[in-house]
């Protein structure tokens, strides 16, 4: 296995991949010309729902690797180290950087009392609970998040209306919808927390995948990569179970492909995990097998997740509000978000074309930074802060 000092670059690359195609999501939401779901096959074209579809990687790898590499910690400071703490900490921060950081980068006039759960939220929380699960055998670890991710599909009839004063912990664990609260505040867990718990806990077990020879090689990466996608193929084919949204024959056959493909994100369904986690790790076997494969700046992004994140928020609205200004757009209601928010025209936005080319430079104003801040971590060890970042 490939390795940077104590890191493994094969799931740098692979982490770092995964970021950049959410960087090209996120330029899509500020800059598109198309103010619907790219997902609605009864408006979108097959550019613009690939567009969309690839990036549904992100989410499902970010909070896999996680896990994994918080299981490589372990491992590295010896099974004494207190992971616990480190979890608990590192949970912490992230939940209340969503709350204030994150939260004004997708909203310059963010009101603070309304909250939402992305997948910052989602890891953190996955993160907390982890941080009690490593308490026990990884074998009940890697049971309950098999559990969590195989069988949550089957609780998808129950609303939390239904359940009375369960209801809002019911929004926050598997429906994701919106929870008013007192006096103008406001809960909005999209990102509910169920499977993602469970997605967390079987990336901390493939961290033991990852620390043995006979396991990590790329064949056998390679293999359960594609057991995963095999798995899909029969359970989405046969429509019965894994996803609330079945697949339906349209007229042309590319349309019918979409439709199989259009898997249920939020809350992500058992079907979506696999159509994603499967091929992230033929791409990670590839990393394995071809170290050179993956480019350095995705190495790069990968060793300072955090503060990209947070950073190509900022630099997405940012750039969105300079095109508006310098093509007289609309810069007062961009300044409260992407393409979703109402007071946008609806001839605001730019084709597919435009779009990449500014996702592009959106990532080569973010290498230099991404550059400098590893090089800050690196000359200031004593700073130990920069390690939750």
């Amino acid at each position: 296995m490939q390795a940077s000092g104590s890191r493994i670059s094969s799931i740098d690359s692979l982490r770092g991949l995964v970021m950049v195609l959410m960087t090209l999501d996120h330029t899509r939401d500020f800059f598109s010309n198309a103010h619907f779901s790219p997902t609605d096959l009864d408006q979108t074209s097959v550019a613009l729902f690939m567009t969309r579809w690839i990036t549904h990687f992100c989410a499902p790898v970010f909070v896999f690797l996680a896990g994994a590499g918080s299981y490589l910690w372990w491992l590295q400071r010896g099974t004494e180290a207190a992971i616990s703490t480190f979890l608990v900490k590192r949970g912490l921060i992230i939940l209340a950087l969503t709350a204030t950081v994150e939260a004004l980068a997708w909203n310059f006039h963010h009101d603070f009392r309304q909250i939402d759960g992305g997948v910052l939220w989602a890891i953190a929380w996955s993160m907390l609970v982890l941080a009690g699960l490593v308490k026990l055998p990884l074998s009940w670890i890697i049971a309950f998040g098999s559990v969590m991710i195989i069988g949550h599909n089957s609780l998808d009839s129950l609303s939390a209306s239904e359940l009375g004063w369960f209801g809002p912990w019911w929004s926050v664990l598997h429906t994701g919808a919106k929870i008013r609260l007192a006096d103008g505040w406001l809960l909005h867990p999209y990102y509910p927390l169920i499977p993602w718990l469970g997605v967390m806990a079987i990336g901390f077990g493939f961290g033991k995948w990852l620390s043995i020879p006979y396991w990590r090689s790329p064949a056998r990466l390679f293999s359960l990569g594609i057991t995963l996608m095999g798995t899909f193929i029969i359970l989405r084919y046969s429509n019965q179970y894994g996803d609330p949204k079945p697949w339906q024959a349209y007229p042309t056959p590319e349309f019918t492909l979409l439709s199989f493909l259009n898997c249920h994100k939020y809350p992500p369904s058992l079907l979506y995990i696999l159509m994603t986690l499967g091929p992230a790790l033929v791409v990670l076997a590839l990393f394995e097998a071809l170290p050179r494969l993956g480019p350095a700046f995705l190495g790069l992004f990968g060793r300072t997740p955090l503060f990209f994140y947070l950073l190509h928020l900022y630099l997405i609205h940012l750039l969105a509000l300079t095109v508006a200004w310098a093509d007289d757009g609309p810069v007062s209601a961009l300044m409260t978000g992407g393409i979703w928010v109402a007071e946008l025209p609806q001839d605001y936005g730019y084709s597919l074309p435009i779009v990449y080319l500014l996702w592009l430079s959106v990532l080569a104003l973010l290498y230099p930074l991404c550059r400098s801040f590893e090089q800050l971590k690196i000359s200031k060890p004593e700073w130990s802060w920069l390690n939750y970042l």
